[in-house]
This record gives structure tokens, C-alpha cells and sequence, in this order.
């Protein structure tokens, strides 16, 4: 049986979705969260504020302990772009400061450091090793050894298009070694591969809820190390991120001591209800019982998959693989596919030239030999 259990996704009626690396479908009871909340509110209007602002207290716990870091060490954000945004903004730089990359990263991930080149700070790029767009640790130690030691080592922890996923505890201790803060990209990992970011040496983490975490656009979670905190300037300050928050006539600016002085303003109070719903969803299941099951599914349609001629393009080595599989067949375009499958009730990627499924804890061995059958009559193989 499926860990997280199918009766809570409406969308298993209408489709195999295998597609949870791009846009999630939502549960129900995140569903449900976020309409009571919204129905709370038309009705009562301010004055559900209080009970609200609570829950949201409860929601960033299940978040801290989804990602293994203290609560006060997390702030909500809209998405990821906005707590790379945080980071990458909120730090202080001068001329000649380094950020390593890798190539190939997703474009919200790169652009805020990107936009740093007009400070006069240097991005130095890491190229894949290998096939199955390879990062291991080596490689960035190559970069990160050449030259100044870099004030920021930025990676996904698993790459959007070909699911390598880097070894952070392992990267970790690089940056640590030559004085680097570390800042992952977490938002293809997190909700399906069990994390423990403060142990593993992480500085800053960010991730929103549309993917693995099974949540609502416009809700994320951002961790900043502690210990770091006043090293970021806030860039959206408010009410909300102050020590004396609702305190109207302290005009005083004394910030949080937590990460909540990154919040700013209001929150999205329907989103975050709806996330913590669908935390709450995934600690019940358990993620490393969710990750099991995921990885289960994968290896299962790379064996399908290859049968029917196809080129498995990720690497599914024990310490890189994800919850992503991409892969190619001669003959077979990849959008045009993704659309024919789609019509098909079979919901998948199109990236980089390579379908890419990514299944998740509610899904069957069944739906993934749907997908094998569809992908076998779409290249006309006999197998």
C-alpha cells in the first residue's frame, strides 16, 4: 500500500500523475484547510486573527521538523525565489567575492547571484562530471579550490532536469573547510527525501510548497542557521518583524531574534494552512517510508522503460538518485510526447529534451506500467 493514502488525492480519479517535480496536485485536507481558514474569515473577519496566528506557530513546527532544523530558524515565504532572493540580497558584498554555482541550475536558483556581477561579485560556474548530469562533491571542490575561498557555495540539492542529487553533508564540510556558507536550493528534495539540514551543516535552505511538499502556490519555507541570522539584512522589514510586533506605537526597529523578522508583513494565512495540512499529511506517513516507496516506483519504471528501449538519463546510484527520473527514446519528441500522454491521463515532464516523471508516496506500480504501456505505443515498439 501507497504510504500516503489515495483517498486524500482527488486527482488519482482523473489521471496517473507522475508530475509532482513541476506542479502537485493538492490533498484534500489541505483543500479543506485552506477553505476553512478563508470561511473563518469571511465571516469573523479580524477576529479569527489570533486562533490563525497560532496555527501558524504549530505549521512552522511541522516544517522545521520536516527539514531537521530548529523552528526558530524558519521563516514562511512565498517561494523559493524569494528566500534565494533573501539570501542573496541580504547578505553584504564587496568587489572580488566568489559564488559557486553549478551549471545547468534552474533559473531562480542562479539569477539572484547572477544580479550580483554588478557589485563587482565573481560566479564561478561547476560543470557536470559525467553522464546523467554527475555533481559529486569533487567537482565542486575542484571550483571551490581555485581561487579565494568563496563567500557562497549555492546548489540544488537535486537538479531539476536529470535528478542528480548532491551530497550536502558532504559538501558541507568543503565549505566549512575553506570558510563558505552553504545554500541549498532544497524545493526538488524536501517532502520526499528525508532531511536533517542543521546536522548535515547547511547554512540556508528554501523551498515552497507546489512540488514535493504537496502544498499550495504562493506558501515556502526558508531556514537560516542561526548563527547567521545578522548576517542577513531584511529586505521587506514590517511590523511583522519586530520584537515588539502589534506593539502600533513603538516606532522603534528592533528585529525578531528568529528568522520571523524575514516575514515582514501579514502572512498568507489560507496557503500556510493549507501547507501545514500537507506537512502534517507526510510526517504522519513518515518521509523515509515516503522515500522508499518513491525510490520503489523510479526503479520500477527504469526497468519498464529500459525494456521498451528506452535511455534512462539520471543517475540512480544509491547517493545520487531522486525521486526524478528522466529519460529518452530514439524517435520519440519529448513535448510532443508529454502532450500525448497528457491527453492520455498520464501527467508528465517535457525538460531538456528528455521526459521526466517524478511520482510520489500516493502513487501505484500500476499507474507506472500505465505509463510504460503509453511510452511503448507512442515509439511503436513491439516489446
Amino acid at each position: 500500500m501507497p504510504p500516503l493514502a489515495r483517498q486524500h488525492f482527488p486527482t488519482t480519479r482523473s489521471w496517473a500523475y507522475l508530475n509532482h517535480a513541476g506542479i502537485c496536485p493538492l490533498p484534500q485536507p489541505a483543500v479543506d484547510a485552506m477553505l476553512r481558514r478563508a470561511q473563518e474569515a469571511s465571516v469573523d473577519g479580524e477576529f479569527t486573527y489570533e486562533q490563525h496566528k497560532s496555527d501558524n506557530e504549530r505549521i512552522r513546527a511541522l516544517g522545521a521538523r520536516l527539514m531537521g532544523v530548529p523552528a526558530d530558524d524558519v521563516a514562511f515565504i512565498k517561494n523559493t525565489t524569494e528566500g534565494l532572493g533573501f539570501v542573496a540580497n541580504g547578505l553584504s558584498w564587496s568587489p572580488g567575492d566568489r559564488v559557486v554555482i553549478p551549471d545547468g541550475e534552474f533559473p531562480s536558483t542562479l539569477y539572484p547571484w547572477l544580479a550580483l556581477q554588478d557589485q563587482g561579485v565573481r560566479i564561478d560556474r561547476v560543470a557536470p562530471a559525467g553522464p546523467g548530469g554527475a555533481l559529486p562533491v569533487e567537482a565542486f571542490e575542484r571550483v571551490i579550490r581555485q581561487g579565494p575561498p568563496p563567500k557562497v557555495v549555492v546548489t540544488s540539492w537535486v537538479q531539476f532536469g536529470t535528478g542528480w542529487r548532491v551530497e550536502l553533508p558532504a559538501l558541507a564540510e568543503v565549505c566549512a573547510d575553506v570558510g563558505a556558507l552553504l545554500c541549498a536550493d532544497v524545493i526538488q528534495g524536501l517532502g520526499v527525501v528525508p532531511a536533517d539540514l542543521d546536522r548535515w551543516g547547511v547554512d540556508f535552505a528554501m523551498a515552497d510548497g507546489h512540488k514535493w511538499l504537496l502544498g499550495p502556490t504562493g506558501s515556502g519555507l526558508l531556514y537560516v542557521r542561526g548563527r547567521h541570522l545578522d548576517r542577513l539584512r531584511p529586505l521587506e522589514p514590517g511590523w511583522n518583524a519586530v520584537r515588539h510586533r502589534e506593539d502600533w506605537d513603538n516606532p522603534h526597529l528592533v528585529y525578531d531574534p528568529t528568522a520571523r523578522r524575514l516575514e515582514g508583513g501579514m502572512p498568507i494565512m489560507s496557503g500556510i494552512a493549507a501547507l501545514g495540512a500537507s506537512l502534517g499529511l507526510l510526517l504522519e506517513a513518515g518521509v523515509e517510508a515516503v522515500w522508499r516507496h518513491v525510490d520503489a516506483l523510479c526503479e520500477h519504471a527504469c526497468e519498464g522503460l529500459t525494456k521498451a528501449g528506452a535511455v534512462i538519463l539520471s543517475d540512480r546510484s544509491a547517493a545520487a538518485r531522486s525521486g526524478i527520473v528522466s529519460f529518452s527514446l530514439d524517435g520519440l519528441d519529448a513535448p510532443a510526447a508529454a502532450l500525448e500522454l497528457r491527453m492520455r491521463g498520464i501527467a508528465c515532464s517535457a525538460r531538456s529534451g528528455a521526459l521526466r516523471i517524478s511520482p510520489h508516496g500516493y502513487n501505484t506500480f500500476e499507474e507506472i506500467d500505465r505509463l510504460v504501456a503509453e511510452v511503448r505505443r507512442l515509439a511503436g515498439s513491439p516489446r
